[in-house]
């Protein structure tokens, strides 16, 4: 009796079939594991929420800066806030005030 040797070529369907398969379990892993799938999904949010934060932080800042930009504008600018920078930045003030310096606090060591 003659023994049959195993067929040891894969019929071409099965390479097409395992292909396939390893090709779906790499977009598997990569929308579980990529940069923007599912584990990235809390981290994602919680950036977002940062981000948001910071925005809305630069936001009341830059309504501020604007404000004051307004006030100093030359054609209607606010006599108090130039008052109040001149005194600041130039040490000048107006002969009939009166300057009581400010005494720093001490701290005991």
């Amino acid at each position: 009796m003659k023994r049959r040797r195993p067929n040891l070529k894969l019929p071409r369907n099965s390479v097409t079939e395992s292909l396939a398969l390893i090709a779906l379990l790499l977009i598997g892993a990569w929308a579980v594991a990529g940069p923007s799938g599912l584990l990235a999904w809390s981290e994602n949010a919680h950036t977002l929420e940062q981000r948001q934060k910071e925005v809305a932080q630069l936001s009341a800042e830059r309504d501020r800066l604007q404000n004051r930009v307004n006030l100093l504008d030359p054609k209607h600018a606010d006599p108090d806030l130039v008052g109040e920078l001149l005194r600041a930045d130039l040490n000048v003030a107006h002969p009939d005030e009166l300057v009581i310096p400010r005494q720093e606090a001490v701290t005991n060591q």
